[in-house]
């Protein structure tokens, strides 16, 4: 198995260095190397190879290298290759776990280590090929399954549909029986065309939320009911669920806020509530608190008509204040 690799770092010798680890490695195939943030974003997305070697403590701070370069290609790519942080300094990788990179080399790069991470690397695609695979033949059966439905589906629609307006095509027929037999038929195909869009719409609706949090091909699906609140941290967003579960995706709350709407309200710069978990509002300690836990959110002035909202939410239901 080839695996094609891109080299991020703004230190010759360092790039010269990795290169010559990799090159004992007969499947390694070094396809570009970068200097700066914009260099790597734009090779990464033209060759998108399938593992990057990333610094993110460069000598030249003008070459922006961070790891904000992930939540970049998060924006383009549904695959994001696998990324190994190759550094002097080890004070960055709790950071870097956030960002679910693969691996964390520190400076130089040591054969043994190498060998391991690459081993788990082809041990990885292997598995999400075979993972495929499966996929793509459930996907063929479910589609099989579902064409056969959804044509019994038509069929029953139509069938209801000339039954219950039996009488008022009939009485539209007679009085254009002089006009063009086609216009009659037009006006059924296009009732029973919007009769089938109005029937997918509604199944929708019916369907709860789904949120899903993809990373490195791993597509983790959340109801959004199971909620609780949302907290920003940098670039990414921390999500907590009922269950006491956390996880972290690579969005900004401010994306959160522009895409979920009701009962999901942004009471801080940092945090976005599900009200239907709120247990308690202090205004004058500015916190809500949710509900089953000790958990103290605290809500800005900012946000403070976003907090009568909810108190006004709550108070309108099935309500009795003593």
């Amino acid at each position: 198995m080839k695996l094609t690799y891109i080299i991020i770092d703004d230190d010759t010798q360092s790039i010269l260095k990795t290169q010559a680890v990799a090159s004992r490695f007969q499947n390694l195939v070094c396809v570009a190397t970068a200097a700066n943030y914009s260099d790597g974003v734009n090779l990464i997305l033209e060759h998108q190879p399938k593992i990057v070697f990333l610094e993110i403590d460069p000598s030249d701070k003008e070459s922006n290298l961070s790891l904000h370069i992930i939540n970049e290609l998060h924006r383009y790519l549904k695959v994001i290759p696998k990324i190994i942080i190759t550094t002097k300094y080890k004070d960055l990788a709790h950071e870097a776990l956030k960002y679910e990179v693969f691996d964390y080399f520190t400076k130089p790069l040591g054969i043994n280590e190498f060998r391991k991470t690459l081993l788990k690397i082809e041990k990885n695609c292997q598995f999400q090929e075979k993972e495929t695979k499966q996929s793509f033949g459930l996907l063929e059966t479910a589609i099989s399954d579902d064409t056969f439905a959804e044509s019994n589906f038509i069929v029953e629609t139509k069938s209801d549909l000339v039954s219950e307006t039996f009488f008022e095509f009939e009485k539209a027929i007679e009085d254009n029986a002089g006009n063009n037999q086609g216009e009659t038929t037009e006006q059924v195909e296009a009732i029973e065309e919007n009769l089938e869009i109005a029937t997918d719409e509604t199944s929708k609706k019916d369907k709860p939320l789904i949120i899903c949090v993809k990373s490195y091909g791993d597509y983790r699906f959340i109801e959004a009911k199971d909620i609780c609140y949302l907290q920003a941290d940098n670039n990414s967003t921390d999500i907590h669920l009922y269950n006491g579960e956390m996880i972290t995706a690579f969005k900004t709350l401010k994306h959160f806020e522009g895409v979920l709407k009701s009962p999901f309200v942004r009471i801080h710069n940092s945090y976005i509530v599900n009200i239907d978990y709120v247990s308690r509002i202090h205004t004058g300690n500015a916190v809500c608190y949710i509900k089953h836990t000790t958990i103290k959110l605290p809500f800005s002035k900012s946000y403070k008509e976003n907090v009568d909202s909810i108190i006004s939410s709550i108070t309108n239901g099935n309500y009795l204040e003593i």
